[in-house]
């Protein structure tokens, strides 16, 4: 009887090993295909900003300051937009944190903290710095040192205030 028992045991021993291994083998094809999908988020979304800008008239004098209904994923550039309220939320959190890091400029890893994303991730702090270069491009931020993000000289202490603090200019 103990004979019996112990090679049941050894076969369930054997049975949890083959699991465990099969489990590890399952958490690393679904790692690898959450990062495929972030790429392919990230890439869609780029790709619908891009089709946006072409599909805009050129001749457009007149800027509507209706808000757009559902989520907006474009970045206005600055001298066509309001203020920083034109932005989405996460722009403006990204907006607040380039006011708050003053002179020493915001980071993308830092942006993607501001942001809810893990930093430990690359692809999440690459999508964030992505956000930031973005910014740059629309004339939102300047980046005056490579890898950080400033608000422009003229506008760091009108929109540090504007930029949705409490008992700010908005």
């Amino acid at each position: 009887m103990r004979a019996v028992l112990e090679a049941r045991r050894k076969a369930a021993v054997v049975r949890v090993e083959e699991l465990e291994a099969e489990l590890e083998r399952v958490r690393t094809d679904l790692a690898d295909a959450e990062e495929v999908l972030r790429r392919r988020v990230i890439g869609l979304e780029q790709y619908l900003e891009a089709l946006a800008e072409e599909e805009r008239p050129a001749e457009v004098t007149v800027v509507s300051r209706r808000r757009p209904v559902g989520p907006r994923r474009a970045v206005p550039h600055r001298e066509n937009a309001a203020g920083v309220e034109d932005l989405s939320v996460d722009y403006q959190a990204v907006m607040v944190a380039a006011a708050d890091a003053g002179a020493d400029g915001l980071g993308a890893r830092r942006a993607a903290v501001v942001l809810g994303w893990d930093s430990a991730s690359a692809s999440r702090v690459e999508g964030a710095r992505a956000r930031l270069k973005r910014l740059v491009e629309r004339g939102w931020l300047v980046e005056m040192k490579p890898g950080r993000f400033t608000l422009p000289a003229s506008e760091q202490t009108q929109d540090a205030d504007a930029v949705g603090r409490p008992g700010g200019g908005s």
